[in-house]
């Protein structure tokens, strides 16, 4: 039988087009995934990397294909690069492409003690000032270690009145406390907060949907302002989502793992987050956690409405992501490898 060209080359043309999405910006130390059809079409989601130990670089770029091929939101993905323009997670005072955000719809961050540049953070401060939508993962509970005076509200430490725990405590709700559960030996089982089982954002979610190896972080309770729980993490004896509860004070009573809330930084306007301290890129193999953070999208860029029943949260590509833990990065990638993968 001879094969009609004619059908199929265009839906190959567009499968690679949608692969290669980044690769004519390959210089660029950063990648872009246009969106496809869905109800984020049109919206542009910005996602911030940045942290030496729980390989944001490699789980923010599987949540970019995620929205962008499954919901359609365009979205750009930055990185901590060294000169030779490769990702070095433990280069803390270079992010290249936050002008991005100058565009955004929502700004998702995962860094860790970031000593960013005055004329870096700017585009962050400017984007908060205006009060546009945040989701804060893992370690951006303490996102900035600012030696600059520019900005040092923003630090995790900050002491200022009303600005105590910096962007962390103001803009997401916390900022660094202490690792609750048992850093490598207790993983994270979520259970729905009391009163949050109608939350659009815990759409398709049922206890124990979400679950990570990496710990729980403590918190201060209870959180500030409106802040609302919607997940507790409950702390396992093991590293296996079929572990046993531990007994004891870990658990009575447990730390939120995610929530939501509303901000506001010096005179700018109100704006809304929501964090959850899971995120770490192994922490994205459970589906009940990628299920979470892109219902968190919808929600946060005003399509609460839109959240389906049980969102599409297949893992695009091969995702094998390596073992959190410092200095587990891999060394001389380019944010152009990981369009393809």
């Amino acid at each position: 039988m001879r094969t009609n060209h004619r059908l199929v080359w265009p839906p190959l043309l567009a499968i690679f087009a949608w692969l290669f999405a980044g690769s004519a910006r390959s210089a660029d130390p950063w990648i872009v995934f246009e969106g496809r059809e869905g109800p984020g079409k049109g919206k542009h989601i910005v996602l911030i990397s940045g942290d030496e130990e729980y390989r944001s670089e490699e789980g923010l770029p599987q949540l970019a294909k995620i929205l962008s091929r499954h919901h359609g939101f365009r979205c750009t993905v930055l990185f901590a690069i060294d000169p030779d323009g490769t990702i070095n997670p433990n280069r803390n005072d270079n992010i290249p492409g936050l002008e991005a955000l100058a565009t955004a719809d929502l700004m998702i961050i995962a860094t860790r003690f970031r000593n960013l540049p005055d004329d870096q953070m700017k585009h962050i401060v400017e984007y908060l000032e205006a009060g546009k939508p945040v989701i804060g993962m893992r370690t951006a509970t303490h996102a900035f270690n600012l030696k600059s005076k520019t900005y040092s509200d923003y630090t995790w430490d900050a002491k200022a009145k009303d600005w105590e725990g910096g962007f962390g405590r103001r803009v997401l709700g916390e900022t660094w406390v202490s690792h609750h559960g048992n850093h490598k030996h207790e993983s994270t089982r979520g259970l729905i907060a009391p009163g949050a089982e109608n939350h659009p954002i815990l759409r398709g979610i049922h206890d124990g949907d979400v679950w990570g190896p990496t710990d729980v972080y403590g918190v201060h309770l209870p959180l500030p302002g409106d802040s609302k729980p919607l997940l507790l993490g409950q702390v396992l004896k093991g590293m296996l989502p079929s572990d046993l509860p531990v007994e004891g004070k870990k658990n009575d009573p447990m730390m939120p793992v995610a929530w939501v809330k509303t901000y506001s930084v010096r005179e700018g306007k109100t704006g809304k987050s929501f964090t959850t301290t899971m995120g770490a890129s192994q922490d994205l193999q459970s589906e009940g956690l990628r299920r979470l953070l892109v219902n968190a999208c919808y929600w946060a860029t005003g399509m609460a409405d839109a959240i389906p029943a049980k969102s599409n949260v297949d893992l695009v590509g091969d995702y094998s992501p390596r073992p959190y833990g410092f200095n587990g990065a891999q060394k001389g990638v380019r944010p152009s490898e990981f369009v393809g993968k």
